[in-house]
């Protein structure tokens, strides 16, 4: 295709978005000339979405800049069912009540990325519980499961994957793809929604809504995928040794999301600017190229730039700050982790284990802990430790209070015994 006519389309392709469209020609041309309304998704499984969640809200920012206007959909219905791609296992079901709350905590995520309100371009937020739960299970097989096709169902790969590797896949997750697609032919009809957003695996899904939505309604509608994205060195965006990197504060602390950014691999700079912030692509580019040291610097701004657009401004130039006092000055930072612990612990002594597994979370097994002792990676208050059997006592506490554990170079926390 010839260069796009419209911004949005522009954006997604020069930043890396785009990998799949339903109808490019017929989206450009619409979006050039008018303001659509486009969705995105999101099942309620957990009280915060992680990094990985983080381009498909990226593409509804940049559908609100570009003219359009975001909408936000929470899967209050469809989380009871789950989604099966990606998965080699069943979800674990939720009841309402937690739905509920993992609803409300999602929101405040969503607020740091879209501007809400009544005008024209303002983000919406719309629960899929509004119309799935009040549907006659009979009545709607009838309507609409004549318009799916069992054969073409088990092509798709949520379906298929999960049974080339004889991974139960359960009536009720098969049931998703349908409820998925009757999504979309609602919110055309009750939001004008036009445009489907979603990454890569959703492709199938998204192609039944688009699909239904013609044979019922005679309407027109699209969508557009984002590629699955992995680090250069092939590891899937948002999982670190230590877990998710979550976007909300009270699963990770605005100083460790704003350290997996300025840890990231040096290939994945240049990308993760484009994908991540709003920086101008010229700029981009200039950072993309430096070289050997250099580089680190570029990783500081995509640190801050990411940081800033998750956490705030505030949030981001304390993490700057407290990373800059940890490891240039080799002190201890004000905003580093700090986790509490009984001061009775420490009168018996603190195992490492105890204390890098349990409470930090800077390790996952006692093996784990073994190999790092061994290395040379865990240290108390920059001290190396030589042995397993450490115990970390009030000895340790320093002229501040804390007791400061680190894992290798870039991970650090706090003690405070209480």
């Amino acid at each position: 295709m010839a260069k796009p006519k419209s911004q949005l389309l522009e954006t997604f392709i020069e930043r890396g978005y785009l990998h799949q469209c339903t109808d490019m020609l017929g989206l450009d041309d619409l979006a050039r000339t008018e303001s659509i309304v486009g969705y995105i998704g999101f099942d309620c499984t957990a009280d915060s979405l992680h990094v990985g969640s983080l381009i498909p809200i990226m593409l509804l920012r940049h559908l609100q800049q570009a003219g359009h206007k975001p909408l936000v959909l929470l899967g209050g219905g469809t989380t009871k069912i789950g989604d099966p791609s990606g998965r080699d296992q069943s979800r674990q079901l939720l009841g309402d009540e937690e739905i509920t709350k993992n609803m409300l905590s999602l929101r405040k995520v969503f607020e740091r990325y879209l501007t809400f309100g009544d005008g024209p371009t303002d983000a919406v937020i719309v629960n899929n519980a509004e119309w799935l739960e009040e549907l006659n299970y009979v009545e709607f097989l009838r309507e609409y499961g004549r318009h799916f096709s069992i054969n073409r169902m088990l092509g798709f790969d949520s379906v298929k994957l999960r049974l080339e590797r004889e991974q139960p896949l359960s009536f009720l997750e098969f049931n998703y793809m349908i409820f998925q697609a009757y999504d979309f032919l609602e919110l055309s009809r009750r939001h004008g929604c036009l445009l489907q957003l979603g990454g890569s695996d959703q492709w199938g899904n998204i192609v039944n809504g688009v699909e239904l939505t013609r044979r019922v309604d005679s309407r027109t509608l699209y969508g557009v995928t984002s590629p699955l994205l992995e680090t250069a060195s092939g590891q899937k965006m948002g999982k670190t040794a230590a877990g998710a990197v979550w976007l909300n504060e009270e699963r990770l602390s605005s100083y460790d999301y704003w350290q997996y950014w300025r840890n990231v691999e040096d290939a994945d700079v240049g990308r993760f600017l484009g994908l991540f912030t709003d920086m101008p692509l010229d700029e981009i580019g200039r950072l993309s190229a430096l070289k050997g040291t250099e580089i680190n610097e570029a990783k500081k701004i995509l640190a801050d730039k990411a940081t800033e657009l998750c956490r705030g401004r505030e949030a981001s130039e304390k993490a700057a700050s407290t990373a800059y006092a940890t490891f240039d000055l080799g002190t201890i930072g004000d905003d580093l982790p700090t986790f509490d612990i009984e001061a009775a612990a420490l009168v018996k002594g603190l195992t490492l284990f105890e204390a890098y597994k349990n409470v930090a979370g800077l390790a996952n097994s006692k093996g784990e802990v073994r190999r790092l002792v061994g290395q040379g990676g865990a240290r108390i208050n920059d001290a190396p430790i030589s042995s397993i059997d450490y115990l970390i006592t009030a000895s340790d506490v320093n002229s501040q209070g804390l007791v400061k554990l680190s894992s290798g170079k870039k991970r650090h926390c706090l003690l405070r015994p209480k």
